[in-house]
């Protein structure tokens, strides 16, 4: 794939997935703008040698990488971003916002700056973010947005005690993908969302992992990201050089909002007497 003369932005680029992320798309021809401000594994602190060391690296080796240490949990650094994209490259043609952390409090200890802090990475910024590149995306030949949502929000399976914070920002991605696929279609901008699994400094990982890498995530949002990519409102699952994409897709003949094509129940004791029924899920 070929992206000689787009323009790309990688939030959370300082390390892993982003870091990656920014690597495959230089190599194959694109301008990249990385920004990560340095936080610590909790989202707090700054440090902005961490994201100039990144792009000096990528630099390095040949490729064209510019590093942004801005904060984006306010509107003011997101506008700065798209900003200092257009500054540098002159357009801007692919979003990825894969910026976030990992936190744990129980649902009893969890406190407002710890909430404050997820919402302000997983909700207000790629709002935020969309807001100020809507108008360069709309003229763009290509644009596309990559958002980072988890199975541990997706499935109950896959939940973990004390990850409500972390588990509602990635959900709520999901509905800011839905909302922006559709707000994007008569402009061409597609919008879709990732959901990676790798062993990063996320996980406590220093090093090269055996598995569950960052490259072997990378070929789908590189995929997302371009060109040939003609959908949107998916979520790519990425785990260990796999993948599959997934919606939230209605059942068979379903006239919403008047008919969901499925159990009708009159009272509470009929759902009670039905709730088997209700609850089996449909394939089309």
């Amino acid at each position: 794939m070929n992206f000689k003369g787009r323009t790309a932005i990688v939030t959370g680029a300082g390390r892993g997935l982003g870091l990656v992320y920014a690597r495959a798309l230089a190599e194959r021809g694109a301008q990249v703008l990385i920004n990560d401000p340095g936080t610590d594994r909790s989202g707090v602190g700054s440090d902005a040698d961490v994201v100039q060391e990144a792009a000096r690296s990528l630099q390095a080796d040949g490729l064209s990488v510019l590093g942004d240490s801005s904060s984006l949990a306010e509107e003011a650094g997101c506008q700065q971003l798209i900003a200092r994209a257009l500054d540098a490259f002159g357009g801007l043609d692919i979003l990825i916002h894969n910026a976030g952390w990992v936190g744990y409090q129980p649902i009893e200890s969890v406190d407002t700056g710890f909430i404050e802090r997820a919402v302000a990475v997983n909700i207000q910024a790629p709002i935020w973010l969309c807001k100020h590149a809507w108008p360069h995306l709309r003229q763009s030949p290509a644009p596309r947005v990559v958002l980072t949502t988890s199975d541990r929000a997706m499935y109950q399976r896959y939940a973990q005690a004390g990850l409500v914070a972390y588990a509602a920002g990635k959900m709520a991605q999901l509905g800011i993908m839905n909302a922006l696929s559709m707000e994007g279609a008569a402009h061409g901008i597609l919008v879709n969302a990732v959901s990676p699994v790798a062993k990063t400094r996320m996980w406590g990982i220093s090093g090269q992992p055996p598995d569950l890498t960052p490259e072997a995530v990378a070929p789908g949002v590189i995929y997302l990201a371009s060109a040939d990519c003609h959908d949107s409102g998916y979520i790519l699952r990425a785990s260990n050089g796999q993948f599959s994409a997934t919606r939230f897709e209605e059942n068979p003949g379903v006239d919403y909002p008047l008919d969901l094509a499925r159990v009708h129940a009159a009272s509470a004791a009929d759902v009670a007497r039905l709730w088997a029924s209700i609850k089996e899920t449909r394939h089309a």
